[in-house]
């Protein structure tokens, strides 16, 4: 579904093994400081970030940068160029970019508290959108895709956007989901600006807008005592497992659905969002907690999922054709160059901008590439 346009469709991500080689990767960061200097000099950064919630514009700059056009890699890769290309110029740039792969996406929080310091901004709130934003993608939206990868971009205004891709290994395919923090009213009902599948499948979709009455009924039933929920179940003549989405044996075992409705007793969340945001609490423990408020209450959760230009330099794998370097470089030149010459008032953005075109000419590969960005996955 796109961002601008509402419009819904299917993007191809299969998973491809492999990474992007240092020739390229350098190349790649280069290229995205020119593109992204040029964009936030026409438009603001808060461009920058609206066009990185549109998947379509997302998977065409991933592909003019080079990397395979059509593999889940192009959004771990595309999004390590976006990172160290503004790396050390987010002043100037105006946005900040923060997570990344596996690791690197338990790091966000902590990124995020040390960008705000140096800004004097209170980051709370933007911690909070990072850590919502990957818990409503991994657990309140259960498509059979775990979460492995989260970028988190955002500027002294508080303005943010989310990347974030997880991996089915069972079906071998990529999902990717876009958020833009402008448009986003509430985290627990329809947040997404997009989510690009391969494929609709099987979900628990508690971030529906017909999952409303679920969400209440959840978070009900996690504030109850334990004792008294258990004692309503058991109450019910008969347990029929709905066919609508996946619920095993264990998820309703009385001494697990125990240990889960303690913790949530005693924290005693407000709202859905509230409960969402507990520590250690997963997907399998909110699936039973839905489970068990459509079996008390009759609220049951949706199961609505929510779900060219790679001519320009050529792809890492030769498809369509293998990268060009000269033309690469080429691009990086003009760009570089007719930033350069480009007529500029005498604001603090354009002044910025001016010093973006005179950074150090670098033609090799970076040094510091990032791990999570060299892997192709």
């Amino acid at each position: 579904m796109s961002a601008r346009s509402g419009r819904v469709g299917l993007a191809v991500l299969p998973l491809h093994s492999g990474r992007a080689p240092a020739w390229l990767f350098g190349r790649m960061v280069r290229l995205a400081r020119e593109i992204l200097g040029h964009v936030v000099g026409n438009y603001g950064p808060g461009e920058v970030l609206e066009r990185l919630s549109d998947p379509f514009w997302f998977q065409a700059f991933g592909c003019v940068l080079g990397f395979d056009w059509h593999s889940s890699g192009v959004t771990t890769t595309t999004c390590g160029a976006i990172k160290e290309a503004v790396r050390g110029l987010e002043d100037d740039f105006g946005f900040v970019v923060a997570g990344g792969k596996g690791a690197a996406s338990r790091k966000t929080p902590g990124e995020i508290e040390r960008a705000c310091e140096r800004q004097g901004q209170d980051p709370a709130a933007l911690v909070r959108a990072s850590r919502l934003s990957a818990k409503v993608d991994n657990t309140a939206v259960q498509d059979g895709h775990q979460l492995y990868h989260h970028c988190f971009l955002f500027t002294p205004g508080g303005s943010w956007c989310v990347i974030q891709q997880g991996m089915s290994d069972a079906t071998r395919t990529a999902r990717r989901y876009h958020w833009l923090g402008d448009r986003v009213t509430s985290f627990v009902e329809e947040p997404h600006a997009a989510v690009c599948a391969d494929a609709r499948a099987p979900t628990l979709n508690l971030v529906a807008l017909e999952s409303d009455a679920a969400r209440l009924a959840t978070t009900a039933v996690a504030t109850r005592a334990p004792a008294e929920t258990l004692a309503d179940l058991e109450k019910l003549p008969q347990l029929v497992m709905p066919g609508r989405h996946a619920v095993g044996a264990a998820d309703i075992d009385p001494k697990r659905l125990h240990k889960t409705l303690l913790k949530t007793y005693e924290r005693a969340p407000a709202d859905f969002a509230e409960l969402l945001g507990i520590e250690g609490l997963g997907p399998k423990s909110l699936r039973a907690l839905a489970l068990v408020a459509e079996l008390i209450h009759g609220a049951r959760a949706s199961t609505r999922d929510p779900a060219r230009f790679a001519f320009a330099h050529g792809g890492k794998d030769g498809t369509p054709f293998p990268v060009d370097r000269a033309t690469y470089d080429r691009t990086i030149e003009l760009l570089r160059g007719a930033l350069g010459r480009a007529k500029v008032d005498h604001s603090d953005r354009a002044r910025a901008l001016k010093r973006l075109a005179t950074f150090a000419d670098d033609t090799r590969p970076c040094a510091s590439m990032p791990e999570e960005a060299r892997t192709g996955a």
